[in-house]
This record gives structure tokens, C-alpha cells and sequence, in this order.
């Protein structure tokens, strides 16, 4: 089964998909491909696979990739080798854009898709991407922003929509939506 977390940029995607991780044993996440530098905290191989520009590029053409997009001048895409994989054996969790999730609903025929949508206010955004351990410029953050209608005119792609505003409880939802979802592909 493969659950997806998509939400703009500081929705909390990746904190939510660190932290079900560290309480449920039975899920786990596969690194994307990136042609972004590293940033504190990322482990190479681990939480991303870093590529040159042309070295993603190949993997393209070599058809590896299920789904790729540039965001903020920077390659993401997901593996096809590691997805299918680690989603026919278990649970995988995976944090995409909603041009990959759209993409990989469509494609994925033979595993199991749950897609979650985390909301966070404009304004709550905003303050969220200014206090980050990266730190990213005012123009990365006029990037990140200007994304937000965008993303949140595909919520209807979504099988669940949830309000990030308090970490503990969204985790908690997402964990029972998980044991549920595993629960019903049996």
C-alpha cells in the first residue's frame, strides 16, 4: 500500500511522514530522486537519492521514474525500482506534489493508493517557511506561496483532507486512517 502526504511547501508533510514512521512498524518511506542540494539533517540514500540535473535527466529517458516535477528549479521524482518494491511487500509513506499524486493514481494499477491532503492557512504558511531550519529567501518563499492556489485546487484528488494545525492530532488521524486502509486491503 502506498499512502501519500501532498500539501504546499510547509504544510508539514515531512515532519507527519518522520514521525508515523517512528510509531507505526509497519510503514516506511522510500528516498526521491532530487537534483537539490542536501539540506541539514538529509541522509543521501536514505531520505533523498541526490542527482545531477543530467543524471535525472537519463533516468527519465530510461523510463525509471513514475512521476518527476521542478520545483522551486529543482528535479523530485519517485523511483519505480524502490516503489514497487517496498509498496507490494508493505506500507510505504511518501511525501508528493499533487501533479506525482494525480500521476501515480492514474498509473498504479496494482497497488493500493491512499492520498492525504494537509491544509495549512495562507497566513500560517507564511510564518512556517519563514521559521525553517533552511531558512529560504524571500524569493523562494514568493515561490513557495504563490504554489498554495495551485495545490489547493486538486484537494478533489484527494481521499482525505486534513487540517494541519496541530501536529500530535494529525498524526493520530493519520495513523488511523493507515490502520484502517491496511485493514480494508486484506
Amino acid at each position: 500500500m502506498l499512502v501519500i502526504l501532498s500539501g504546499v511547501a510547509g504544510a508539514g508533510k515531512d515532519t507527519i511522514k518522520k514521525e508515523i514512521i517512528k510509531r507505526m512498524d509497519n510503514v516506511k518511506s522510500i528516498p526521491a530522486y532530487t537534483t537539490r542540494p542536501p539540506r541539514e539533517g538529509d541522509v543521501p540514500g536514505k531520505t533523498y537519492i541526490f542527482l545531477s540535473k543530467e543524471e535525472f535527466e537519463e533516468k527519465i529517458r530510461n523510463n525509471e521514474i513514475y512521476e518527476y516535477d521542478i520545483h522551486h528549479n529543482h528535479y523530485y521524482g519517485t523511483s519505480k525500482k524502490f516503489l514497487d518494491e517496498e509498496a507490494k511487500s508493505g506500507i510505504v509513506i511518501k511525501d508528493i506534489d499533487v501533479n506525482g499524486t494525480e500521476i501515480l493514481k492514474n498509473t498504479l494499477k496494482d497497488i493500493k493508493i491512499v492520498t492525504i491532503f494537509l491544509r495549512v492557512p495562507k497566513e500560517e504558511l507564511r510564518h512556517r517557511l519563514e521559521n525553517r531550519i533552511d531558512k529560504p529567501s524571500e524569493g523562494e518563499i514568493i515561490l513557495r506561496l504563490n504554489r498554495f492556489d495551485y495545490e489547493e485546487s486538486k484537494i478533489s484528488l484527494y481521499d482525505y483532507v486534513l487540517k494541519n494545525d496541530n501536529l500530535e492530532k494529525a498524526v493520530n488521524i493519520i495513523e488511523e486512517i493507515i490502520r484502517q486502509e491496511s485493514l480494508s486491503e486484506k
